[in-house]
This record gives C-alpha cells, sequence and structure tokens, in this order.
C-alpha cells in the first residue's frame, strides 16, 4: 500500500499514469477485498487522484470502488462511476448495476435478501444505461413475426395444441416445445381474463 501511494505521489503529473502503477492498483483492490479500511483509503487515493480515469479501465478497481460507495450507502455516486468507467468487461459492469440497486432496494425495506421475483422488478425498474449496455438490455419477448404466427395458430386450428402440434409449430418458429407450450398456456390464461 505504502508502495503504491509513493508510486502514486511521483507520478501525479504523468499523463496517463505508468502501466505498473495502474497494474498495483488492480492487484492491490483484489488483495484488499476483505479488509475494509485499508481498501476505503486506496479506493479514497484514486478517486481524488485527477487522472482517474485511467484507473477505471481495470475491472479490479472499479468493483472496489463500487464496493466501498455500497457499503457507505452512496448509491448514486456508485452508479456514477459505473456509467463514467471505461472498464471493457460489460456484463461484470452490468452485473455490479444490478447489485447496486439490489442494494439499495434491501436497504428500503431492512432485509438482507432479495427473491429471484425482487430481483427481477429490481432489474426492470432500474435498467443499465446505453454506456454499459450498448445494444439495450435483452428483450424476452417473441419477435413479431413469431407472436402472429402462434396467435394465427390459436386463430386458425386450437388454443390447446396436442404435443405433435407443438413439436411442429416449435420447429416452424424455431423456438422449443415447451416455450410454444408456455406461450399457448399463458395465452389461454389471458383469453379468459
Amino acid at each position: 500500500m505504502e508502495r503504491f501511494m509513493a508510486m502514486l505521489s511521483r507520478n501525479k503529473n504523468k499523463d496517463p499514469p505508468p502501466t505498473k502503477l495502474l497494474d498495483l492498483a488492480g492487484q492491490l483492490c483484489q488483495d484488499l477485498q476483505s479488509s475494509s479500511p485499508h481498501l476505503e483509503k486506496l479506493v479514497e487515493a484514486i478517486l481524488g487522484c485527477k487522472h482517474k480515469i485511467y484507473f477505471l479501465t481495470n475491472i479490479h478497481i472499479v468493483r472496489a470502488c463500487v464496493f466501498v460507495h455500497i457499503r457507505n450507502r452512496q448509491h448514486d455516486t456508485a452508479c456514477r462511476l459505473l456509467e463514467y468507467c471505461k472498464a471493457e468487461e460489460k456484463e461484470e459492469l452490468v452485473r455490479l448495476w444490478h447489485e447496486i440497486h439490489y442494494q439499495r432496494v434491501m436497504e428500503k425495506h431492512h432485509t438482507d435478501f432479495l427473491t429471484p421475483l425482487q430481483k427481477y422488478r429490481c432489474r426492470k425498474r432500474n435498467p443499465p444505461p446505453v454506456s454499459l449496455c450498448p445494444e439495450g438490455s435483452k428483450s424476452r419477448n417473441y419477435s413479431d413475426e413469431v407472436r402472429q404466427r402462434l396467435h394465427r395458430f390459436a386463430a386458425e386450428v386450437t388454443t390447446n395444441p396436442n404435443k405433435k402440434q407443438r413439436e411442429r409449430l416449435a420447429q416452424d418458429v424455431n423456438l422449443q416445445p415447451n416455450q410454444v407450450y408456455n406461450w399457448f398456456a399463458n395465452y389461454r390464461r389471458r383469453q379468459k381474463s
């Protein structure tokens, strides 16, 4: 830790900072995960330097910063940091985004865990920003063409297809038979209400 602080002080005006310094910061963030006071001091030093954008390209540093912000109940700051960082591991950044929002909901409801449904609702209410998820959030809906084919089958043939019909239809629309089964079960349920 002292070595890092000395290197940071020596290289505070270098743009960009030496790779050796960035690597050391990433390694320290990994090593200090369980040591809260030291990790907090390290994160404070990294975020306090004028070249912090270079440090925020390392996923270990980003994870440590988010962890410290969550622990200090600075959820908005953690979210802004994720939007601002330039780390390449987008899936990990999205996972951290969701973790921030899970923590926020747990604090609001004074609970230590969330059910899968609560997590799902939390993700729906707080989708990751475009900077983290450039292709957009994944849609769980079928394409218009697939939905039209399924609706047409329900209107013209039956709303309760047998196994053979489901398998043929699944092959035609490029779905799994159980997806077709569930779609028709949901369709019948919607028709009743």
